[in-house]
């Protein structure tokens, strides 16, 4: 009974050790603006968890959850060009590479490898990142980098094709904690 005791101890001791860090709310900018057409959205309610021990991290975001200034480009974002009933989701599965020590709190500079998945399709990248790791044990992730609508089959009719970015600038910040 006593090595049965001693075994699920250790069992919870090594799993509590693998760090896992997770935020309910991510903030995800885009902005696929022209000189004809401000286009702009936000959402503050990605979700992600990091495995500091294996540097695995994933985000996921609810398409829909993307709110503009205007209903109407909220609309046709929804229903024309993200087909956000078909694809409801975008997601990065990742691995961060330039972090040396999850404990000690510093501001790296590093980026995520990995493959997002944006309208059914999924791509490999490679996204330059601002890790800060805080006193408080938690990890701060910023980042900025273009996604390019047509790698998606994110189509743009060429009625509006002057007015909506083919390259939109996605701008990220995640705060991870424990739990």
């Amino acid at each position: 009974m006593k090595k049965i005791f001693a075994l699920a101890a250790l069992g919870l001791t090594l799993a509590a050790s693998a760090q896992k860090l997770t935020s309910k709310d991510t903030q995800v900018h885009i902005n696929a603006s022209t000189p004809v057409e401000d286009i702009d959205a936000v959402l503050n309610n990605a979700v992600g968890i990091l495995n500091t021990e294996t540097n695995e991290a994933v985000w996921q975001l609810q398409i829909q959850s993307f709110t503009f200034k205007r209903a109407l480009m909220q609309e046709h974002f929804n229903e024309n060009y993200m087909e956000s009933t078909k694809f409801p989701k975008a997601t990065l599965r990742a691995k961060i590479g330039g972090v040396t020590d999850w404990k000690k709190p510093a501001t790296y500079k590093g980026g995520v490898k990995g493959q997002m998945e944006i309208h059914g399709v999924t791509k490999d990248v490679n996204i330059p990142i601002t890790i800060t790791v805080n006193k408080d044990g938690s990890v701060s992730i910023e980042s900025e980098f273009s996604v390019h609508t047509a790698d998606y089959g994110i189509k743009i009719p060429t009625l509006v094709v002057s007015k909506i970015a083919e390259d939109v600038k996605v701008t990220v910040k995640s705060t991870l904690k424990g739990a």
